[in-house]
């Protein structure tokens, strides 16, 4: 449930009503808008009964949210959260921004090289997998701490803060003295114990989609990090598992539309993982952008061919190039700042 209060409410009668909703053992989410100040109670508000809230000559109107996920729904928090990491906002109205780097940490030169060519190709972001979890035991598996070490070294050079992804509950110490934005990958969208952990860390955490996952079950993993006092979560839509054998997995563009509805969070797509083939990362990413998504994670390597894991999906850097001219260009055209 939500109440919304009218505008210019002054302080003093806003926390009168935050005392009367907290005395009948409900907690209370503040969320102060440009015009509006929304409170969103917590708990089990089956026994409030909205009438009687209405008779506060303050208060707006009161909302009953169905959706399981409070925190994450835009009733909660009518306006767009913002996540701004060096030069990149992510939820920001008309603006682009995309991560960019390799799947996986190999070397201190690779991830050097491929640093300093997305940055002068427009990435605002660098991202890397330090630790790679594999659908085979047998392939690799990241340098792990050594591969952290590598994407400090490259952030120091290239000034482009850094994405990895995490694994396990028990590194959030170190993920979160280290890396700049926190990725759980879609094998661990509903490993909740690493969810509440990181729930209770300050930095922003970029939640993919599970491969087989709703929106509902996507939303609600979101919602363990911001139940834990983590608002920082950045969606990211990664290609969902179908019955489809031809791409690696199914882009599923309508749920960019679908989630900016239904929650106040930043979204963004994975053209790499989507399709598994560098050639389709270049529509997918201009359809992203048409269907107003925050901005891309694009997987670019120095050398695909070489690659350990996933080149076949990788773009070579002045392939990565020429789609960032082109987001540039059509960006222009309507109004989107890249």
């Amino acid at each position: 449930m939500v109440v919304i209060m009218k505008p210019k409410t002054k302080e003093e009668d806003i926390e009168t009503v935050i005392s009367y909703i907290r005395d009948m053992g409900l907690d209370v989410m503040v969320n102060k808008g440009v015009n509006y100040t929304v409170l969103g109670l917590l708990g089990d508000t089956s026994r409030v009964d909205p009438d009687t809230l209405m008779l506060n000559v303050h208060v707006d109107r009161v909302m009953r949210i169905e959706e399981p996920f409070k925190k994450v729904s835009r009733k909660f928090h009518p306006e767009n959260t913002v996540i701004k990491i060096g030069e990149a906002e992510f939820g920001k109205k008309n603006t682009f921004s995309v991560i960019a780097g390799p799947c996986s940490v190999e070397s201190d030169a690779q991830v050097k090289e491929t640093a300093e060519a997305v940055k002068k190709s427009g990435a605002k972001l660098l991202r890397g997998g330090a630790f790679k979890p594999r659908t085979s035991p047998y392939s690799f598996q990241g340098l792990e701490l050594r591969g952290i070490e590598i994407l400090k070294a490259a952030r120091e050079e290239t000034g482009l803060p850094i994405v990895t992804e995490i694994m396990s509950p028990y590194m959030v110490e170190e993920f979160e003295r280290d890396v700049d934005i926190i990725q759980v990958g879609a094998r661990n969208m509903q490993n909740f114990d690493l969810l509440k952990e990181l729930g209770k860390c300050s930095k922003p955490i970029l939640l993919k989609r599970g491969l087989s996952s709703t929106i509902e079950e996507w939303l609600m993993s979101a919602e363990y990090i911001l139940a834990g006092g983590n608002q920082n979560v950045i969606l990211c839509e990664r290609g969902i598992r179908t019955f489809e054998t031809y791409t690696r997995n199914t882009l599923d563009l309508s749920a960019i539309p679908a989630v900016k509805k239904l929650s106040h969070l930043p979204v963004i797509v994975d053209p790499s993982h989507s399709a598994g083939m560098s050639w389709m990362v270049e529509p997918l990413s201009m359809a992203a952008m048409a269907v107003g998504a925050d901005g891309l994670i694009v997987e670019v390597h120095n050398c695909p061919e070489k690659a350990l894991c996933d080149g076949a999906q990788s773009l070579n850097p002045k392939q990565f190039e020429d789609l960032m001219n082109k987001l540039r260009t059509m960006g222009k055209n309507i109004g989107i700042n890249v």
